[in-house]
């Protein structure tokens, strides 16, 4: 079997993992990590870094910046989850996002992080589910309330809606 089709195999068993914790909300996203064989840290970063994965002792390990706001950690857990299963051959001596979740990889590959990111915290079933059970919500108190049900920001849930 070739490199590309082991690759596509292991992001395969990585979502099918992932979508065990799809069942209750919010997503348990140190609890994937955690699955996944990942560590993670709440730490002091400099400022302006939300995150960065490293591997330390045969143990990947994702720091995120505890003056972040809870939302923001989870999304960025998520974010270096998504480097994990997506790009783990070159995280090398680490890889470190800032706030804006750009780090020394291409914008293609961070926004491949982002996405995979996304669909971790927000799978598209469930916020299908409760697009319906706040039927009655439009606009921003739409947005308001899903991101308190999937506990990631307005902003998270907009560009997720294709809204941004």
């Amino acid at each position: 079997m070739s490199n590309i089709n082991m690759s596509k195999e292991h992001i395969e068993n990585a979502r099918m993992l992932i979508r065990q914790f799809h069942n209750i909300l919010p997503v348990k996203v140190g609890s994937i990590a955690s699955k996944l064989g990942v560590k993670v840290k709440i730490s002091t970063l400099p400022t302006g870094i939300s995150g960065e994965i490293k591997k330390e002792d045969n143990t990947y390990i994702i720091k995120v910046n505890r003056h972040d706001v809870k939302e923001r950690q989870r999304f960025t857990i998520a974010h270096e989850i998504g480097h994990f299963i997506l790009h783990k051959e070159m995280i090398g001596d680490g890889i470190v996002d800032d706030a804006l979740y750009r780090s020394k990889l291409s914008d293609r590959l961070e926004a491949e992080a982002n996405k995979f990111a996304a669909e971790i915290l927000m799978p598209w079933d469930l916020i299908k589910s409760k697009i319906e059970e706040f039927r009655d919500l439009k606009n921003e108190e739409l947005y308001e309330a899903l991101s308190k049900e999937f506990e990631v920001s307005t902003t998270a849930i907009k560009i997720r809606l294709g809204k941004l």
